[in-house]
């Protein structure tokens, strides 16, 4: 279902979101996309840059400038 309410932008260009909307959402951040003559608000779950990264565990003899060494080493430990 669709809801609207009237808002005014402020002299610094902020609109505010009511707190029933704010309170829905899981984050505070939002990606704002424009279209035409339309704003579109859409909550965007921000994760940090390390979650997109695995991590390996190796030996510290491990030879990191060799890149079969790094593999052998990172397969025996899986």
């Amino acid at each position: 279902m669709a809801r609207a309410t009237y808002k005014e932008i402020d002299q610094q260009g902020r609109i505010s979101v009511p707190s029933r909307w704010r309170n829905k959402l899981k984050t505070k951040k939002v990606l704002v996309i424009e279209r035409d003559e339309k704003l579109e608000l859409i909550p965007i779950d921000a994760k940090p840059l390390t979650a997109y990264f695995d991590t390996i565990i190796v030996d510290d003899d491990t030879d990191f400038t060799d890149p079969h060494d790094l593999k052998r080493a990172s397969l025996e430990k899986a």
